[in-house]
């Protein structure tokens, strides 16, 4: 039946950023399609983990600082060592920072760009090694933006970032599908998270935004729940180097 394609039973899933949001999110779909988590973030994961277990799925949160490459390796190590293997990864942890770009920070676009696109790629090239490694091919999933589309406004190392995700999702397939590696992303539109709570707290931006949304509401993080597992499964077998906008129709407009 078409519904199995969908199952992630006995798939092992790294996810970043896993503690709140959009990580969250897609770490419970996935646990609930049937995948064990190795949830990934610099605070501990205590309500994310309890969730998936009440699952019956298995949950091991591992701290570390994407800010740099330096603990990837071992993360992927750890998730070998303990589950003999990985067959996902959901690249999310991602930061954000604003201001006009006339007054924009060097700080401020390194720190974005090291852990939105480089931690990003390295940690998929980690990921790939292994998969290659096992000989059963994998997926990767990246998180993108409105803004690998868009230009935005007073978030310029987040914009180039995001484009870069983008960019190199498309580069990963290029490369890696004949590994059986599948890489895309998916774009989310503009959800209630922490990211965005700036905006939604400028009552006249956030008027503004909601105005443009055909779907007339912010986005969730279970908004990308069936999208995140569709491309974790073998339905998608045949999708490589896309970016999936999840986004109420904001592209449309």
């Amino acid at each position: 039946m078409i519904l199995d394609k969908f199952s992630l039973k006995g798939k092992v899933a790294i996810v970043t950023g896993a503690s709140t949001g959009l990580g969250q999110g897609a770490s419970l779909a996935l646990a609930e399609a049937g995948a064990d988590i190795v949830g990934v973030d610099y605070v501990e994961m205590p309500d994310t983990k309890a969730s998936i277990e009440a699952m019956g799925r298995k949950f091991v949160g591992i701290v570390a600082n994407l800010m740099s490459i330096e603990p990837v390796q071992g993360i992927v190590d750890k998730t070998v060592e303990t589950f003999g293997r990985v067959d996902i990864l959901v690249n999310n942890a991602g930061i954000i920072r604003r201001e006009d770009a006339i007054n924009f920070s060097e700080k401020d676009w390194d720190d974005v760009m090291n852990i939105n696109v480089k931690t990003v790629f390295f940690f998929s090239q980690a990921v790939a090694r292994q998969y290659i490694k096992q000989g059963t091919g994998g997926k990767i999933i990246n998180i993108a933006s409105m803004l690998s589309f868009q230009g935005g406004i007073r978030v310029p190392s987040y914009t180039a970032s995001k484009s870069g995700v983008m960019g190199i999702t498309r580069l990963m397939a290029n490369e890696w599908a004949k590994y059986n590696i599948n890489a895309n992303a998916i774009a989310p539109g503009y959800m209630a998270t922490n990211n965005t709570a700036p905006i939604r707290a400028d009552e006249g931006r956030a008027a503004d935004i909601l105005a443009r949304i055909p779907a007339g509401r912010w986005g969730l993080p279970s908004d990308i729940q069936g999208p995140m597992v569709f491309l974790a499964s073998a339905a998608s077998d045949y999708v490589n180097g896309y970016t999936v906008a999840v986004d109420g129709g904001w592209l449309a407009r």
